[in-house]
């Protein structure tokens, strides 16, 4: 008897040992593509990273190279795997792969080759303001918000499609043949990693779908009156099918890379994406992701909220019946790149990782607010003519000064964004959990919690996007079988930052800063 069961207890353990073990994570953002690996406990245990390039072909434009993203991707999977398999681990024990992606970024190409037929349009870009302007003054625009969540702005991924069809000849072309195929990066990744048209694996998850003004967020589906409203004939374009965001199947597998044949289980928008890694599962859960832009996600439960007071209504995830929950969103359109901007274009200082550092050359900002309106202003103001404006300027400013009001400009706008939350939602926020690279700066987050007056959480391990996806790609396949198996991933070594000014303080600099709001208007224009 005792035999049997030490036998059993073997087998028992030589199937954990030999069992999968680790799952992948695609992050494809907006300045670099990652790969990440990870282990059950949420811990990163190998890592491959690679910037591609940025184009700016005009003031307001931004664009991507559709193939050097897929090529990236391709190239980050393969450098992690190996430095993963150098620790000793075989790529069998990874169980499945995830993705996460900048959302709104737009792609078009032709369905019968496959090929691209324009630079990816990223969703900073704003050539597609005098055509968002007559759209507004389309009879019915005020009703779109009300069944996908967005309002009309150069952000949605609509914006960009009709551009490329009014401007492109070649985009224009294959949408009278009907050969057209438009996507958002997600829809592009797995469209090319399995291979193209070899296999059509033509999908996108409702966290990505939501962004292009295209589906309905009660039925999470496309809708027919909103594609009627923009005047897209659905016979010219094809649009990739909604599916979840955590599946076994709908994703497809990897056709190429040291991963071939390693199934492809799970993709959400970046956003929604740290929402999960941060495990906000439950309603009245926040993440504030510190990236590119500054995403403020908080989640509202089973039935979409949507906001009258500026913020977007998304997504959060769809794991399935009982699991699909919604967002209130706040987005800010310029955040860590206001970093690469003074680095880049003013020669501030040689590193971004150094400008913290600047900042804290001096005791305040001196009077100076940088308004980093480079793109408009999004949540809550959605103000498109807007542009970057510094204001406070004296002989008595210093380097460190507009340091400051540069890191401070994301603080205060997040402080808006979160106010508007609690006017939405019908209750304040009590804690707000961050990452994303500008959440390393001590000073940044003591800044945030002043402002805000509520504790900043930063976890240990700041990954949080891409473990997102891991979650996503791993509940797919059993790696964990539901929530709470992930109770004790990535909760250890948080640092929690407190208030350290009183409220007036904060309500002042505040009102200094909406005040420069006002003044940045109309410079676009």
């Amino acid at each position: 008897m005792i035999s049997k069961l030490v036998s059993r207890t073997l087998h028992k353990a030589r199937a954990t040992m030999s069992s999968p073990s680790f799952v992948g994570a695609i992050d494809q953002g907006t300045t670099s593509t990652r790969f990440l690996i990870f282990n059950t406990s949420g811990e990163v245990v190998a890592l491959h990273q690679l910037e591609f390039k940025q184009y700016y072909p005009q003031p307001g434009w931004h664009e991507h190279d559709p193939e050097e993203i897929i090529s990236s991707v391709e190239t980050c999977i393969d450098g992690a795997v190996e430095a993963f398999e150098k620790q000793g681990h075989s790529r069998s024990q990874i169980a499945s792969v995830g993705i996460t992606n900048q959302r709104e970024t737009t792609i078009v190409w032709d369905k019968t080759t496959g090929k691209a037929l324009h630079n990816a349009i990223v969703w900073t870009d704003t050539r597609s303001q005098e055509l968002v302007r007559r759209l507004k003054n389309r009879l019915g625009a005020s009703e779109l918000t009300a069944r996908c969540g967005l309002p009309l702005s150069t952000y949605p991924s609509v914006s960009k499609l009709l551009w490329l069809l009014e401007n492109d000849d070649n985009v224009k072309a294959a949408y009278e043949r009907g050969d057209l195929a438009f996507g958002t990066v997600d829809a592009w990744l797995a469209y090319k990693l399995n291979g193209g048209t070899a296999r059509n694996v033509y999908v996108s998850d409702p966290s990505n779908a939501s962004r292009t003004m295209f589906m309905n967020l009660e039925t999470l589906d496309y809708d027919h009156d909103l594609i009627d409203w923009f005047r897209i004939d659905r016979e010219k374009v094809l649009l990739p099918k909604i599916v979840r965001s955590s599946d076994p199947e709908a994703y497809g597998s990897l056709a190429n890379t040291l991963l071939k044949g390693v199934k492809i289980t799970g993709c959400l928008g970046d956003q929604s994406a740290a929402l999960v890694g941060q495990k906000g599962f439950t309603p009245g859960l926040a993440k504030n992701t510190y990236g590119t832009g500054c995403f403020l996600l908080y989640n509202v439960g089973p039935k979409p909220v949507i906001s009258k007071n500026g913020l977007l209504s998304t997504v959060a995830f769809d794991f399935g019946p009982g699991k699909t929950m919604y967002a209130l969103e706040g987005s800010i359109a310029v955040a860590g790149s206001s970093i690469k901007f003074l680095v880049n274009n003013l020669g501030f200082i040689e590193d971004s990782t150094r400008l913290s550092a600047l900042a804290e050359t001096v005791e305040d900002n001196g009077g100076v607010t940088f308004v980093t309106a480079f793109s408009g202003l999004f949540a809550p103001y959605w103000i498109d003519d807007a542009r970057g404006t510094l204001f406070g300027i004296t002989a008595y400013t210093q380097r460190g000064h507009i340091a400051r009001a540069t890191l401070e400009a994301t603080c205060f706008q997040t402080k808006a964004i979160l106010s508007s939350m609690a006017k939405d939602s019908g209750q304040a926020l009590t804690e707000l959990a961050v990452d994303g690279g500008m959440s390393n700066s001590d000073l940044i987050m003591q800044t945030q919690s002043d402002l805000i007056g509520i504790p900043v959480i930063r976890p240990a391990m700041r990954e949080t996007t891409a473990l997102g996806a891991a979650i996503a790609a791993g509940l797919a396949v059993g790696v964990w079988e539901n929530f709470d198996d992930l109770k004790g991933v990535n909760t250890e070594g948080r640092t929690t930052f407190k208030p350290a000014i009183t409220a007036e303080d904060a309500d002042s600099r505040f009102a200094r800063w909406e005040k420069a709001v006002q003044m940045s208007k109309g410079w676009a224009n």
